[in-house]
């Protein structure tokens, strides 16, 4: 048992790949780094700033390596970015309208960064930090463990919270994200979401128009013109929202205004969205490749990228309209103000816990 102990302990202290390190400190000292977890030809790059995904590669049908995510240049590029390209977004992501909520009839008041509503945790949310590293693992399974206290009071957000993200590569051609949150003292709202955006042709090639995505849910919860929910839930079947089968995502994206951005209401989730299972599928037929994605929240946000418009990405990659896509599995948005969808209220004792799988192969020929 001691040898075990010992074993693990060692395990434990070894680092992955350290691809670089900036010099460039944070007030509380925090240093700048780049971290690679590999599996043979799979790989992806982390970064403590916001706990950030700066790239995944794999290859194609033809053995062609490519980086499927989006991302800038250079770490000043995430600095203030409003894409969020990779980050980990909270202390409640989405929206939340007019940047106010009430818990147990005391008012707080968060800040407003998308009109009159706070949209990801604010002008400082989770992106936008460092987090230190925790736990840096290498081997066949390798594994980085990010952390962040966030303060009582920060953009808003009462109680101050605990929150960890683990990125680990869990086998060939899959990785998992698992983040933690715990309330230290007050209760507060908790969502996180993990938000990569995916082009599986490869980054800055094109859009994501022609990718076949099919979603397992059979409802939406449909939004008013500031992307705010309106409290209902209403099914997909005859509409341009349903993906309950494959569907090139541009197919019927002219029939929604501005783009898909929308939460969906998984098939299978109970008031906790609790239990992992298949959330969505996306094929690619130029690359061959495809990517499942499980989780075990209630609710997974579609976005077309909407909003991209000449952004200079990495690679000398310009991301325009609908270069990438997201699938953010979350609570609904909103939450805070609609007692019928699933609380996202958290009280000291109590753990938020947020599992996302995904799994990458190539389509039979």
């Amino acid at each position: 048992m001691k040898t075990m102990t010992l074993a693990l302990v060692l395990c434990l202290a070894v680092a992955v790949s350290l691809v670089g390190v900036e010099a460039r400190k944070h007030p509380g000292k925090e240093t700048l780094g780049y971290y690679e977890l590999r599996r043979g030809e799979f790989s992806m790059v982390v970064t403590n700033w916001g706990a950030t995904i700066l790239s995944v590669r794999l290859p194609d049908k033809n053995g062609r390596i490519d980086d499927v995510v989006l991302g800038y240049k250079n770490i000043g590029a995430y600095v203030n970015d409003t894409t969020y390209f990779g980050a980990l977004v909270g202390r409640v992501a989405n929206r939340i309208a007019g940047g106010r909520f009430t818990i147990k009839d005391h008012a707080y008041h968060t800040y407003t960064n998308d009109g009159n509503n706070t949209l990801h945790g604010g002008h400082r949310g989770f992106n936008q930090v460092f987090w230190s590293v925790r736990e840096r693992v290498t081997g066949a399974f390798p594994y980085i463990t990010f952390y962040y206290r966030s303060g009582d009071g920060e953009e808003g957000f009462p109680g101050a919270l605990d929150v960890l993200v683990t990125y680990k590569i869990d086998g060939d051609y899959s990785y998992s994200v698992t983040m933690y949150a715990r309330p230290v003292d007050k209760p507060t709202p908790v969502n996180l979401a993990q938000h990569t955006y995916w082009n599986l042709r490869g980054h800055g090639r094109g859009t994501v128009l022609d990718h076949s995505v099919q979603i397992f849910a059979s409802a939406v919860t449909p939004v008013g013109g500031d992307l705010i929910p309106t409290g209902a839930v209403t099914p997909v079947a005859g509409t341009p929202f349903d993906f309950r089968a494959p569907a090139a995502a541009g197919a019927r994206i002219a029939e929604v205004e501005g783009g898909y951005d929308i939460n969906y209401v998984l098939d299978g989730a109970d008031a906790d969205g609790q239990g992992v299972r298949k959330v969505a599928v996306v094929s690619e037929a130029t690359s061959g490749r495809v990517m499942e994605l499980w989780g075990d929240q209630p609710g997974v946000q579609f976005y077309t990228g909407n909003f991209l418009k000449g952004e200079q990405g990495k690679g000398g990659a310009v991301y325009e309209k609908h270069g990438g896509l997201c699938l953010e599995t979350q609570d609904f948005p909103d939450a805070v103000h609609n007692p019928k969808f699933p609380t996202e209220i958290y009280r000291k004792g109590q753990v938020y816990k947020h599992y996302m799988l995904y799994k990458f192969s190539l389509a039979a020929k």
